[in-house]
């Protein structure tokens, strides 16, 4: 199986982190894996994506031009990424910041409200989290424990407090799936 996926939305969503914690989370399971970022001309606030393929054969190319999955973080991701996603695939949006629907009938959609859900279980820095568990909840592509042992490895000494609120978002994401 294959998961081509694109996760974009304002740098400083944690969209990078989405897509090295997948990416790791493959290696880890000894997947075939690819992960390509791509930064507008600003830092903060500026647009940011990666492409990441996971996949039990050889990978062609780390370039996705027709997702299976979509994670779309802020409305200008929406506008650009929505239509890519391929028929059959997966729309992943943050409904706390996109209120625009999408009408494509040939694709999934689940609509997760990322931000709110972050804020409830503690801050809003997780949004990121819940998009991610959602995602994995769908897909399967890397598994969720995969995950969480990149992100334990990824984060400093000062930052591990963070763990637990992590997780939770991790599951929260995924409990809008199920």
């Amino acid at each position: 199986m294959t998961h081509d996926i694109v996760i974009a939305g304002f740098g400083g969503q944690g969209v990078m982190l989405m897509g090295q914690l997948i990416t790791e989370a493959g290696l880890k399971e000894e997947k075939k894996v690819t992960w390509l970022p791509s930064y507008g001309p600003e830092m903060r606030g500026g647009t940011a994506n990666c492409s990441v393929v996971v996949s039990d054969q050889d990978i062609g190319s780390p370039i996705v031009l027709s997702p299976s999955a979509a994670i779309v973080m802020n409305i200008q991701s929406f506008e650009k990424f929505a239509p890519m996603v391929r028929e059959g695939g997966m729309l992943f949006i943050n409904s706390s910041l996109i209120e625009q629907v999408c009408t494509r009938t040939d694709i999934k959609q689940y609509r997760i409200p990322a931000n709110d859900i972050a804020e409830k279980i503690g801050s809003s820095r997780v949004a990121n989290m819940v998009m991610l568990g959602a995602f994995l909840e769908a897909t399967h592509a890397v598994e969720v424990e995969s995950v969480v042992y990149t992100l334990k490895k990824k984060l400093p000494a000062h930052r591990q407090n963070l763990m637990p609120l992590n997780e939770e978002a991790l599951k929260s994401g995924a409990a809008e799936i199920q």
